[in-house]
């Protein structure tokens, strides 16, 4: 919802009806006090800055300047004019032009949708480099989220990082992330640890799945169906968007998951964790895109959310090939 305008319905007539040019026309009178000048910096002749001139007097009901011994004076109605003239140009200025974004002092908020496992890896670094450069900015994560795309579209979501989805429209700006294949998770002392992985194996042992958002629009191999061939009809599943709790699990019972292979490699959520290689690794990767809609591209805070982003994810990518 847009809060904050102005009803043309209450605004004054006369101002319906006023040429706005006229006021840059009368800032630029009142800097040179000369109407040839004026002309010259307006790039028009004299006679059409002197009906210029007539027009703004008209506008104002005031001679606006008068000649004395040394060339044109302004009236008071014209001096007092002069500040909020100019103040109100520089102001309309800026709405036209925009602004160099100033992260210190920003107060907005942005809106990012991600997994629990990307942003147990991501957001940590990322709130730190925030809390130095951009105190005031707030940032809102959504771990579980349909229609994501739509979503961008429609303003509910800034930002997205997901599995790679198959088709992106010409309206979304799309950074891919980089590939890897998936691994099983189990605990560190899970019998799977032992002898190799293959599904008929995995298919004795419950499995936790983590929620993916938008599994319909994914790319084909990015989530493959374990082969069901001898799995123990008795063995059930269990689906959660949170890692953690998924991880808890992990330690404590037989459950397996199947999960990118970085969630292993974050000593925070590793421990008492194994990550073994899935029996699909030559022919299946996880691939993750960044994800925003055009909306945004002229928006200077987002511009530089986005740089903010793909500045943290370069780091993780140079420390993970360290």
């Amino acid at each position: 919802m847009i809060t904050g305008y102005i009803r043309v319905s209450t605004l004054p007539r006369k101002l319906l009806k006023s040429d706005l040019n006229l006021l840059i026309s009368l800032n630029i009178m009142l800097e040179e006090c000369s109407v040839s000048r004026a002309a010259q910096r307006l790039n028009i002749t004299q006679p059409a800055m002197s009906k210029t001139l007539g027009r703004l007097r008209d506008m104002f009901d005031d001679p606006l300047f008068t000649r004395g011994s040394h060339g044109m004076r302004p009236t008071p109605r014209a001096q007092a004019l002069a500040a909020p003239l100019a103040q109100l140009l520089g102001d309309l200025g800026q709405l036209v032009v925009g602004t160099e974004f100033e992260p210190y002092g920003h107060t907005g908020e942005v809106t990012l949708a991600l997994s629990e496992y990307v942003g147990a890896t991501l957001l940590p670094g990322l709130v730190q480099e925030l809390h130095e450069v951009a105190p005031r900015l707030s940032l809102r994560t959504i771990t579980r989220v349909e229609n994501q795309l739509e979503q961008l579209a429609d303003g509910n979501l800034d930002f997205a990082i997901h599995l790679e989805q198959n088709h992106y429209g010409e309206d979304y700006d799309v950074v891919s992330l980089g590939a890897g294949p998936p691994a099983i998770l189990v605990r560190a002392d899970h019998p799977l640890c032992h002898g190799d992985i293959t599904w008929d194996r995995l298919a004795l042992y419950p499995v936790i799945q983590l929620y993916v958002a938008d599994a319909g629009q994914l790319r084909p191999g990015q989530l493959s169906e374990p082969n069901r061939r001898g799995r123990n009809p008795l063995q059930g599943s269990f689906e959660t968007s949170h890692l953690l709790t998924a991880l808890e699990i992990l330690r404590n019972t037989d459950y397996y998951m199947r999960a990118p292979g970085f969630v292993a490699q974050n000593p925070a959520t590793s421990a008492g964790i194994a990550a073994l290689s899935s029996p699909e690794a030559d022919r299946h990767i996880m691939s993750y895109a960044l994800v925003r809609h055009r909306r945004t591209a002229n928006s200077p805070l987002h511009d530089w959310f986005w740089q903010q982003l793909l500045q943290q994810l370069e780091r993780l990518r140079t420390q993970a090939a360290q």
